[in-house]
């Protein structure tokens, strides 16, 4: 049995299943009269709301302050439409590996040494990630203090526009079927809600491959309300502190690409805000470079300290990922993710699937691994498991004053034991699927358990130092292969840095309302939750507005 050989084949899939991507036609750009280049802004302008960040939260929330206020929404990317490595499903990944200044994902390493990325697009992360869409659950929603009803008409007022029922092909059908026989139980068919057991979740794909985003949900927005401005970097929230019992936000500092600078400050009004919806190493990050957050470190960058707020940047959590890649003797379908096992035990199961993974590579490994094999090699699919939370947290803090720079992020992953623990029951279950009678006829007999594991710590998946064989537990093999599955959160926490309006506590005129927010990550992937959040939110705050 030739293994190298086997380990080429992992290799290039894996890089493929990371960077695949092939042609598709463009789809046609929705005509927002409301959206411009931020080279056409004036120095100095005015509005009720100024929005930091274009967003899987910031879009739904500016459509809809746009309906009874006037508001500005500032976006660090470019448009999603017309690119079809964003807009195509066939395309997934192929964003993530273009490592250009215009490209609408910005690499980052965390400084556990895991790769990641985060969005720079209108639309955010819905731009770039594998559209899995699925709510938060019950329990989730009551702990989060959220009006139920209010949630469940956010959620639906987002699904009619961006979420689907996938179509389900034999690879995943022997998925779902597998986490069945591995005691996932019950099955409960198709369903956007978070409930125990084996379930086929929601997707932005269409039945024709076309992604659908947090961008296209500014066509509810009002358009004499709202004005989009992309390619605009925020640089600082601008403060009045004079005269002030305690500080007060008012404007916004903002640059174009010919780094000409730009003021927006809020009109006249006690109703008057500005919300920062920047993700979550952007929100932090802004508001230490605004002079928020712990002044020791601000002080060590040169920032003027606005409020020491020590908390801020603290609390980052990323879900570890790990994955288990299975060559398939028989073609499987290409899939991203479609069905999800929710366990008791705290570990969510996935799958992805394609016999195209190398199509188009761009990444080194991937070209050098996969040139001189045929399309057969790439038969497979990867199961993988996530761990919910996480327990383990670390924290973020400034690089750089540089707001287009990355912070430093350090997320501790499997710091808390628990969380070694549920990827290990989670890797068990990934067993009990692949040895399932349910998906026996995609996987090669002479591939036992031990080999398949062993290719995976040895591909370069990270980069962590390998220690893992099979002669090892489980733990090992959890740590020397631990990926991002782009779902990290934290760093302007409710209760410590928000409170429970997501205002920013100690100063005024200022909230914070996106992923960062999270204590824990919500339902099995967060982006439905955090297009909630700011749809939810952004009905509570007009009601509040026209209430006064």
């Amino acid at each position: 049995m030739n293994l190298g050989w086997w380990w080429r084949l992992f290799a290039g899939a894996l890089a493929g299943f990371l960077f695949f991507h092939g042609f598709a036609a463009t789809e046609t750009a929705p005509n927002y009269s409301f959206m411009y280049d931020a080279t056409s802004a004036s120095t100095l302008s005015y509005y009720d709301y100024i929005i930091v960040g274009g967003g899987t939260a910031g879009c739904p929330l500016a459509a809809t302050l746009s309906q009874n206020a006037t508001v500005l929404l500032l976006e660090r990317g470019g448009s999603p439409y017309g690119n079809p490595n964003i807009t195509k499903m066939a395309s997934f990944g192929a964003a993530l590996s273009d490592l250009s200044q215009s490209s609408p994902s910005q690499r980052f390493i965390s400084e556990d040494g895991v790769i990641n990325a985060r969005a720079r697009v209108l639309g955010g992360g819905s731009c770039i990630n594998a559209g899995f869409y699925t709510r938060a659950s019950d329990e989730y929603i009551k702990q989060a203090g959220w009006d139920g009803r209010l949630v469940k008409e956010s959620y639906q007022w987002m699904e009619k526009s961006v979420a689907f029922e996938p179509s389900l092909g034999q690879w995943q059908s022997a998925v779902r079927d597998g986490l069945l026989e591995a005691g996932v139980m019950p099955s409960n068919g198709f369903t956007y809600d978070h409930i125990y057991g084996t379930k086929v979740g929601g997707t932005i794909f269409d039945q024709q491959g076309n992604r659908h985003t947090a961008a296209d949900l500014l066509e509810y927005a009002n358009p004499s309300g709202l004005t989009v401005f992309l390619h605009a970097s925020v640089h600082k929230i601008l403060f009045a502190i004079k005269g002030k019992r305690r500080p007060k936000a008012h404007g916004v500092v903002f640059r174009d690409t010919t780094g000409a600078k730009h003021k927006a400050y809020l009109k006249q009004g006690s109703k008057n805000e500005i919300i920062v919806s920047a993700g979550a190493l952007g929100s932090p990050q802004l508001l230490m470079l605004s002079g928020v957050g712990p002044a020791q470190h601000l002080k060590s960058h040169d920032i003027t300290v606005v409020l020491d707020h020590p908390l801020v940047g603290q609390g980052m959590s990323d879900n570890p990922m790990n994955a288990v890649f299975i060559p398939s003797p028989l073609p499987v379908e290409v899939s991203l993710i479609q069905v999800v096992g929710i366990t008791h035990f705290g570990s969510y199961i996935e799958a992805a699937s394609g016999e195209n993974f190398a199509g188009g590579a761009s990444s080194s490994p991937a070209v050098e691994y996969m040139n001189n094999l045929d399309e057969t090699t790439f038969r497979g699919g990867f199961i993988l498991e996530k761990v919910m939370g996480p327990i383990s947290t670390g924290h973020l803090e400034l690089r750089t004053r540089n707001p287009n720079d990355n912070p430093s992020v350090t997320f501790n992953y499997f710091k808390d034991p628990q969380d070694l623990q549920r990827c290990v029951q989670g890797i068990q279950t990934i067993e009990k699927i692949i040895e399932s009678k349910a998906f026996f006829r995609f996987r090669y007999e002479f591939l036992s358990w031990p080999i398949l594991l062993n290719m995976t710590a040895n591909a370069p998946l990270n980069l962590l130092p390998k220690h893992y064989n099979p002669s090892m537990p489980l733990e090992v093999f959890c740590k020397d292969t631990v990926m991002t599955i782009w779902h990290y959160h934290g760093g302007c926490q409710v209760g410590k840095v928000v409170d429970l309006d997501y205002k920013v506590l100690g100063v005024d005129a200022l909230r914070v309302i996106d992923g960062s927010t999270f204590n824990d990550s919500p339902g099995t992937n967060p982006q439905a939750t955090v297009m909630m959040l700011g749809r939810y939110m952004g009905v509570k705050i007009l009601s509040e507005r026209i209430a006064n």
